[in-house]
């Protein structure tokens, strides 16, 4: 008796495929390029960097940005960040979007807000750019301001008019140490938006 076909459709029968409501795309902006490796402006590419390495996950560059994958709790985080630069940051997380059919209410958007202070977490379902030009560019890209983003607060510590120069410069010795202790915690925002859901996540977080 031949037992190959058996032994074939017992493993096809075993192949599973990832639930698109168990997935997740997190969007990390920043800009590419060794000059802005450690700005501000790069917080979420910092923040992804980290949780890569926490979970094992390695980026490979891919059409319109870097891209890593892991799998936390039954769910697949894709983690991308962008090569477009910041203020082109919604073609690529439309593109990723589609390729992976993620749906807007699994998009965490991940990016620095001057107007909140150093260190500090803040996700919200839905708002305005407030200024930012890379979510300003997404919801332009996706057509609503609905989506889920997580603001960390870099500050205001410049003088008036010179916004850009503060987000494009770099941390301050006091900065880096403090970030030291708020990179993990914001990398549990993120595994907990994925696990624990939007809500649980703001109610936990947010403030702190």
């Amino acid at each position: 008796m031949c037992v190959i076909p058996f032994f074939k459709n017992l493993f096809s029968k075993q192949t599973t495929t990832i639930d698109p409501m168990k997935k997740y795309l997190i969007a990390g902006l920043g800009n590419i390029g060794d000059k802005y490796t450690n700005t501000r402006h790069n917080i979420g590419f910092i923040i992804l960097d980290q949780l890569a390495k926490d979970h094992e996950a390695k980026f490979e560059t891919e059409k319109l940005g870097d891209i890593a994958k892991f799998r936390f709790k039954g769910r697949t985080f894709i983690l991308l960040k962008p090569n477009t630069y910041m203020n082109l940051s919604g073609k690529a997380v439309k593109y990723w979007m589609t390729k992976e059919k993620i749906g807007v209410e699994n998009l965490l958007v991940v990016t620095d807000d001057l107007n909140i202070d150093f260190g500090t977490i803040r996700l919200k379902g839905k708002g305005s750019a407030g200024g930012h030009n890379g979510l300003k560019d997404i919801q332009d890209k996706l057509n609503t301001a609905t989506y889920p983003r997580f603001r960390f607060g870099v500050g205001s510590n410049f003088s008036k008019g010179r916004q850009v120069d503060f987000v494009l410069s770099e941390w301050t010795k006091d900065e880096t140490s403090e970030l030291i202790e708020r990179i993990p915690v914001a990398c549990n925002v993120i595994t907990s938006f994925g696990t624990a859901g939007m809500a649980n996540t703001m109610n936990t977080f947010n403030g702190k």
